[in-house]
């Protein structure tokens, strides 16, 4: 056989191998999972990156999207802010994801926003947030402050919740807690709360030195007056945050402490004996007794094979925003970004909880909120629940530069619309 025959044999098995590598790579839609699976963050994270895995699962097993497989693609960002946005450049530019999942912290998605509009791509983030934003190429299936933060508060200033009179802001010195609690300020001064009853404090991501925090805030508490703690402390710093309640007699009886980012998964890695009757506010819990969320724990058990396993807010806020992607996508008939982001409002899927979760203009969804009071199992009891669902709102009313703004990209096309100006912030 000549040389050149047989480079031209070899040639032609090279490019045939290449268009059955391009043509299976066509046969697969590609999904992004952006979450730290190490670093401080990743005692949160790493189950939402299991949750999307095991999404992936169960709707290949129905035949995948436009009949097409779900591949994940899983990269890890490591607790690095910078790190998430040339993760996400890689998920999008290299590895042509049609979607992505992903996030916990707000800097982290702070950090990748400029990348999924520059590249036009999309994100479902699935973590309570502190609101005063809307963005096109995000859709935020956690909770805004109106469906998490401020009813939390009512709840506490209710005889309920113990007639609080005195406040300690606590939480991780970032975006998130820095502007809940401002907004929390506001809402409490408009309450008629007084400055000298309202006490903040915020420390680093892995904060461990909760000694001199806690006598503070144990000290604050005995002015005569019913004080409680809000909670925006983030990532493994909680560990020893209520360790050294426990340590130093803090019960919840004395200063209850309401948390936005203390669930199920991350008691499981304390002895919560000592933090009975400590409350956390979210959108679903675990022990919530509906036939969706048993079966739902029923596959993610079997999914993990780990019969312990628990599951979160955040994990049903995954769930959410999955089903409603692929409703879109199902019902646009394309992966085409602008389609999906256009057919995405508007959209209604189940929710955990027994109701529906619907898509807003604003790119935020509706929601149940409740109140749980932490167990010795690590599990919570439902003591407060609100009697409707509650639609997400982009920007506080309790904010100057904020409350005269709102969000709206299906007729609007703008995610901060001035009421006042009749003119789109940009």
């Amino acid at each position: 056989m000549s040389l050149f025959k047989t480079m031209t044999i070899a040639g032609a098995v090279l490019a045939g191998a290449l268009t059955a590598s391009a043509a299976l790579a066509e046969d697969t839609i590609k999904v992004g999972v952006l979450h730290s699976l190490s670093g401080t963050m990743a005692i949160s994270e790493t189950t939402l990156k299991d949750t999307v895995l095991f999404l992936i699962d169960e709707q290949n097993k129905k035949g995948g999207v436009l009949g097409k497989k779900l591949e994940p693609v899983v990269v890890d960002p490591a607790s690095n802010w910078p790190l998430f946005a040339e993760k996400a450049r890689e998920l999008i530019s290299k590895d042509k994801v049609s979607v992505v999942f992903g996030c916990w912290t707000s800097v982290s998605r702070k950090s990748v926003l400029p990348v999924f509009k520059e590249l036009n791509s999309i994100l479902f983030y699935p973590v309570q947030y502190e609101g005063e934003e809307s963005e096109r190429n995000v859709f935020y299936t956690g909770a805004a402050p109106n469906q998490q933060a401020i009813p939390a508060v009512d709840y506490l200033m209710s005889a309920d919740g113990g007639s609080v009179k005195r406040w300690v802001l606590a939480g991780t010195d970032y975006v998130y807690p820095r502007t809940t609690n401002k907004i929390l300020e506001a809402y409490l001064k408009a309450k008629g709360v007084a400055a000298e009853d309202i006490m903040i404090n915020y420390t680093p991501f892995g904060h461990s030195d909760w000694q001199s925090i806690v006598a503070d805030i144990k000290k604050f508490g005995s002015a005569g007056k019913k004080t409680a703690v809000v909670s925006t402390i983030n990532g493994d710093a909680n560990v020893p945050f209520y360790k050294e309640l426990g340590n130093q007699g803090i019960k919840a009886t004395d200063i209850p402490v309401v948390a936005f980012s203390v669930g199920e998964e991350e008691l499981a890695g304390l002895d919560a004996k000592p933090l009975v009757g400590h409350l956390a506010a979210w959108n679903y819990f675990e022990s919530i007794k509906t036939p969706e969320n048993a079966q739902f724990i029923k596959d993610w058990q079997a999914f993990t094979k780990n019969p312990k396993r628990t599951t979160n807010d955040p994990m049903e806020a995954t769930v959410i925003g999955f089903h409603a992607w692929v409703a879109a996508v199902t019902k646009a008939g394309t992966t085409d970004t602008d389609k999906v982001i256009d057919t995405l409002p508007g959209t209604k899927v189940p929710n955990l909880t027994g109701g529906t979760a619907e898509v807003l203009p604003n790119h935020h969804i509706t929601k149940p909120v409740y109140i749980g009071e932490i167990k010795a199992d690590g599990q919570f009891d439902i003591v407060w629940q609100t009697k409707s669902l509650v639609p997400g709102a982009a920007w506080s009313s309790y904010l100057e530069g904020s409350k005269d703004l709102v969000a709206d990209w299906v007729t609007l096309k703008c995610g901060n619309y001035n009421t006042i100006t009749k003119k789109c912030g940009g």
